[in-house]
């Protein structure tokens, strides 16, 4: 079955016969320019520009599956359709009329289509059982031209995560070092943690931890009291210390009782226990100060590593939680973990920043992605059977684009991919 973004997609790049167009009523049809594409409401394309019989027409054209759709469509009460100049179809079934009873001119597409392109669009979506619509083909797309669609793929993630960077940044009235405390913190929860850390710094005045860093005790006692990990009786003295010191804290600066967060532990690695993972934040914002800055000023990868390269305290090498012991280790951020750090959060959002400050270099912020690994998930492993492989960070980052705004939602006309399939 036809669908109208299809008709769409051809009227737009003028896929079909152009010579010897006539109207249903056989008048001569040139197409100047095809207009704006309109994705809201209105006519489908603004500003065209058409030839008819050789009188220049500038106006709007209007696009249906039948000409009946018109009416189905309620446009002849519409006062948005008024301007409407050409009425493109697949099929023509019925007159379509102005509110002066003029005959607005349709065109019929149906008898211009190429074949083949029209057999390639039916293939395309010739089943909804398939994972993506192109399974079969994308392998044979060219390189060069896939290449350049994940870039572009690549970027548009980053402008969609910096919508919800801008609504950090209004809440925190600019403040782009707490906008990062904040996603950081997210992401040291990972995906089972991630909105109990991203609440847990949420809640807190970013000022107050800057207030602290200077002490990595109070720094710790701080998130480990405001995430309700202190309310326990356990006989340790590190803890006991810990208890104390939020106690204190928690009447220096007034802070509201913490919030009920349901951190998780069951079925986690030790590795990434909340408590850990708190105790690793706590040292990353001791031994850093101003880590927004140095993130903006920072340009090598390995750098990037130095940058969270740090020890942890005697008490957290020996322990996974309060009570949960281990062999004596550094316990550091493994170079896996800031490459996830760098992905989800330090690139986007070194992305903004220099967007915002009118000092963005995109090849700069490609040549950075690049130099990361690339990521392992179900998404990476389906592209790969489909003989999709990823060299680095910025092609699996750009192929979950593409499937999870894309492929599952049948934009393949809107693809390169799926463009470049349709009109081999």
């Amino acid at each position: 079955m036809i669908k109208e973004d299809f008709l769409h997609h051809l009227w737009k790049y003028k896929l079909f016969s152009t010579l010897k167009l006539q109207t249903t009523q056989t008048k001569n049809v040139v197409i100047v320019t095809s207009g704006q594409h309109n994705q809201n409401s209105g006519p489908d394309f603004f500003n065209a520009q058409l030839k008819i019989n050789n009188q220049l027409w500038a106006g709007n054209v209007e696009i249906h599956i039948k000409s009946s759709d018109w009416y189905v469509h309620g446009h002849e009460n519409d006062v948005n359709y008024d301007n409407v100049i050409l009425h493109v179809v697949y099929e023509h079934d019925v007159e379509v009329f102005r509110k002066d009873n003029t005959a607005i001119p349709t065109l019929e597409l149906k008898n211009y289509i190429n074949k083949e392109l029209f057999n390639n669009y039916k293939q395309l979506f010739s089943s909804n059982q398939k994972w993506i619509n192109c399974e079969h083909d994308i392998s044979t797309v060219d390189k060069f031209k896939l290449s350049n669609w994940l870039e572009r793929l690549y970027i548009e993630r980053l402008e969609q995560k910096s919508e919800f960077v801008g609504q950090l940044l209004i809440d925190s009235k600019n403040n782009w070092e707490a906008v990062l405390f904040k996603l950081l913190a997210k992401n040291f929860g990972l995906k089972v943690n991630g909105e109990a850390f991203f609440n847990l710094a949420s809640q807190l005045d970013f000022n107050i931890l800057r207030k602290e860093q200077h002490n990595l005790f109070s720094l710790e006692a701080l998130l480990f009291g405001q995430a309700n990990l202190l309310t326990e009786t356990i006989e340790s003295s590190y803890y006991i210390q810990l208890q104390k010191e939020y106690a204190y804290l928690k009447s220096k600066y007034r802070l509201s009782s913490a919030l009920n967060i349901p951190f998780q532990f069951f079925r986690l690695r030790p590795n990434n226990f909340p408590t850990l993972r708190i105790a690793q934040l706590a040292g990353l914002y001791h031994r850093q100060q101003n880590l927004f800055s140095k993130i903006i000023a920072t340009k090598d990868i390995k750098e990037y590593y130095k940058l969270f390269n740090f020890s942890m305290t005697t008490f957290w090498k020996e322990h996974y939680s309060f009570t949960a012991q281990s062999k004596k280790s550094e316990k550091k951020l493994t170079k896996s973990f800031v490459d996830l750090l760098l992905i989800n959060t330090i690139i986007p959002l070194k992305f903004m920043y220099l967007k915002a400050i009118g000092k963005l270099n995109e090849t700069e912020i490609l040549q950075l992605i690049r130099q990361l690994k690339p990521e392992k998930n179900t998404i990476i492993d389906k592209f790969q059977k489909l003989n999709i492989s990823s060299e680095n960070a910025l092609e699996t980052q750009a192929l979950l684009q593409l499937k999870n705004m894309y492929c599952s939602h049948q934009k393949c006309l809107q693809c390169v991919i799926g463009s470049s399939l349709l009109q081999k």
